[in-house]
């Protein structure tokens, strides 16, 4: 039998055990992630128990709901359909749960929160400070994390929220609800001591500027991610290096302060040390901003306190001050970049 086959569960004349919340549970951790090493993982199961119960319920059902190959699981035709179905039931027992917490005396409800460090330092604040005023009781379990990493608390319900550059997930495919919150544009963060103020061609810099120009520092936030960014220097300073490869926006900016080199950088991660930065400055360029949402279970749109504390943070965005940006220098203006790359980023 090769590892493209499907292994089928016996069938017999009658179901073997019921379809129980945990075994869906289970069972949309595993759909919902690429390897079954990363749903054990996810949740604190062995794989072999893991694999166990996914089995388990095949049996129950008489069918195949994944193909495996090798340590990856397919959805069969049967997997797609009791995935729907699945979030379906899971969706409204997390509503029932969250319902009841609302009468029960003496219970505090917890908002979970995993995200970006920018969305956590500049929005979550001021949100929660304008749902505190209404919901006195509510705490608040805030993790910063990757994107990845968001995703996998939200599937294992150990966040409610999820606060993310929409581009960095592959979002229809989530399960999640998306509440887009702000556009955080990109700019090029260059030392102080160098301007870039009306400069019609880097050659105008003297030697040792255009050295610094020429170096850059950069993000390992992905595949795509580094590709359109290395397309955009080619095509804006195609004498440009990469000097240094960081997974902080932060380490990078530190680096630019001591003149070490230019960098490509949204505004948001700019500002995590309080507006306006300090040591750099910020110019326009043309490159996609990102897009930053609130991911959410669908409940949670309509059940409070959660449904006020997202209209907070969408409040909160929208009222968000930005540092004050250079005009684009006229060497980078009409950069034509490839429409159809996607970003995938923090």
């Amino acid at each position: 039998m090769s590892n493209a086959e499907v292994l089928k569960p016996r069938r017999t004349g009658k179901r073997n055990g019921e379809i129980t919340l945990q075994r869906m549970r289970i069972f949309w951790a595993v759909a919902h992630n690429e390897t079954v090493t990363k749903a054990s993982k996810q949740l604190g199961l062995s794989q072999p128990s893991l694999s166990q119960q996914i089995a388990s319920l095949e049996a129950v059902v008489g069918t195949p709901l994944f193909e495996r190959r090798s340590n990856q699981m397919i959805l069969t035709e049967a997997g797609n359909f009791l995935l729907r179905k699945a979030e379906q039931v899971l969706r409204s027992m997390q509503e029932l749960e969250d319902g009841l917490a609302e009468f029960s005396e003496g219970i505090h409800v917890t908002i979970r929160v995993a995200g970006l460090s920018s969305m956590l330092r500049l929005v979550l604040p001021r949100a929660a400070a304008t749902v505190q005023e209404e919901y006195s009781d509510v705490e608040y379990d805030i993790h910063d994390c990757a994107p990845p990493d968001v995703l996998e608390m939200l599937y294992g319900r150990r966040a409610n929220v999820g606060l993310i550059n929409a581009g960095s997930v592959a979002s229809a495919g989530t399960g999640f609800m998306e509440i887009p919150l702000l556009e955080d544009p990109y700019v090029l963060a260059v030392p102080e001591e160098i301007s870039l103020d009306g400069v019609l061609h880097p050659r105008q810099l003297s030697s040792a500027k255009q050295d610094v120009l020429n170096r850059s520092i950069r993000f390992s936030f992905g595949t795509n991610h580094t590709q359109r960014v290395q397309e955009w220097y080619a095509e804006v300073l195609p004498e440009n290096r990469q000097i240094a490869s960081t997974r902080s926006y932060e380490d990078a900016l530190a680096l630019v302060r001591a003149g070490l080199g230019v960098c490509l950088a949204p505004v948001l991660a700019c500002m995590m040390d309080g507006p306006p930065p300090q040591g750099v400055h910020l110019y326009r360029v043309s490159f996609p901003p990102r897009k930053m949402v609130a991911l959410v279970p669908t409940q949670y749109r309509r059940t409070q306190p959660y449904a006020s504390f997202l209209q907070a943070l969408q409040d909160a965005a929208a009222t968000l001050q930005l540092p004050p940006l250079k005009d684009t220098p006229p060497f980078l203006e009409n950069v034509e970049l490839p429409n159809a790359m996607s970003l995938s980023n923090r």
